[in-house]
């Protein structure tokens, strides 16, 4: 059973005070819960761990997928896994953060993976900032959380520069190199996380500006540009998948970008293999009956419940549960079907005293560096609740 410990909630101004606008659901109800869930010192030790276990996997698979051409099994784009490859065969091109989404780990049940957000996390503000506040709002010490992903975040800034060397030797390599973030306008939520990761980044050391999508312009041979400026990293938080079905003359374009070495974007194109939920298949394969996976297969799976989704879903979009004997017991409807659909054996998530459901989100950005739960039904969609958390002794 999930502990809850009940706190005076953030009113609507103080969190429009430090820039949450997304506060508020369709429905009229919080998003931010008034409770934060409660955990051990050793609990988060084992998230931690997890994490970094399973993005060693990752790394494995992805070279599998690479070696052995596996692509549209992963359901890559074609259009884009030349990206993928280029971007995967040198270092400069850094992964800077990405969310594991996870199953047990508070409710005495082994930690299991449910997905990795690799390419563009959700969440990221809200876990960093907004559950760290509500500690310090309510008198607790803002310190009892599994929360290091804003210094997380500027040394792997940082690593852009001195890569797998020392972090302390930024200054020492670092030749004025500017980073250009961008977001889609009109998406307040969006617009804030890319600044955060903006802040994150000048105080790591780097000169920095801000730009909506559609006032960025590229060139094959000479890069990134805002107006007159040229920028050697793009930070986009626009999913890979979008720009090769959307914008392919865009994708096209950052292909030559990156072969022509004008420009580093952020996240890296590899990351939309982590991104695949296809991935996970191949995670199985490769480490079949791993205690922190689950069986997944790109057939249903007879004989066990189990849940269809698709490579690139998201917000539980498109899901549905089905029963051992392969009857529905719950679904939803989205944009995601075309996706490749993955079969994966279900698995309970931690739940309250009223029934609630509790999926664990752990950041990454060298390392796990930060802990938040999203809060809803079964399937966990756009109204599912951001619970912070507090470690206790």
């Amino acid at each position: 059973m999930v502990k809850l410990l009940k706190l005076q909630p953030l009113t609507k101004e103080y969190l429009e005070s430090i820039n949450c606008y997304w506060h508020t659901d369709l429905d009229d109800t919080p998003y931010i819960s008034d409770e934060i869930v409660q955990i051990t010192e050793a609990e988060a030790e084992a998230y931690y761990n997890a994490v970094n276990e399973l993005y060693e996997m990752y790394i494995n698979a992805a070279q599998h997928v690479i070696d052995n051409n596996l692509f549209h099994e992963a359901g890559i784009p074609f259009n884009l896994v030349d990206i993928v490859k280029n971007s995967w065969e040198n270092d400069v091109h850094w992964h800077l953060y990405g969310r594991f989404d996870l199953a047990g780990g508070i409710d005495g049940k082994p930690i299991k993976l449910i997905e990795f957000n690799a390419d563009t996390p959700t969440s990221l503000y809200e876990s960093s900032l907004i559950q760290w506040a509500i500690l310090k709002k309510n008198g607790l010490n803002e310190s009892s959380q599994f929360n290091n992903i804003y210094e997380a975040l500027k040394e792997n800034f940082r690593r852009l520069v001195v890569l797998h060397g020392n972090t302390e030797d930024f200054a020492k390599y670092y030749e004025g190199w500017k980073i250009l973030f961008s977001s889609i306008a009109g998406s307040a939520e969006d617009e804030m996380t890319v600044k955060f990761l903006q802040n994150a980044a000048s105080e790591a050391g780097f000169n920095t500006d801000f730009a909506y999508v559609d006032e960025v312009s590229f060139s094959e041979n000479n890069g990134v540009f805002k107006g007159d400026d040229n920028f050697e990293f793009w930070f986009k938080l626009i999913p890979w998948e979008d720009i090769a079905i959307k914008e392919p003359n865009l994708a096209l374009i950052l292909r030559d970008i990156i072969q022509n070495q004008k420009a580093i974007i952020l996240n890296p194109a590899y990351t939309l293999l982590f991104q695949s939920k296809a991935m996970m298949k191949i995670l199985w394969d490769l480490y079949p009956n791993h205690p922190l996976l689950l069986e997944t297969s790109f057939e249903p799976l007879r004989g066990i419940k189990h849940v269809k989704k698709h490579s690139f879903g998201r917000e539980g979009a498109n899901t549905t549960i089905f029963e051992a004997d392969g009857s529905i017991e719950e679904q939803t409807d989205g944009e995601y079907e075309n996706f490749v659909p993955i079969y994966q054996e279900y698995v309970d998530f931690p739940k309250d005293s009223s029934g609630n459901s509790y999926q664990a989100g752990v950041f990454f950005a060298y390392e796990g560096c930060g802990l938040g739960f999203r809060r809803g039904g079964r399937i966990l969609n756009n109204y599912a609740k951001f619970t912070g958390h507090i470690i206790k002794s």
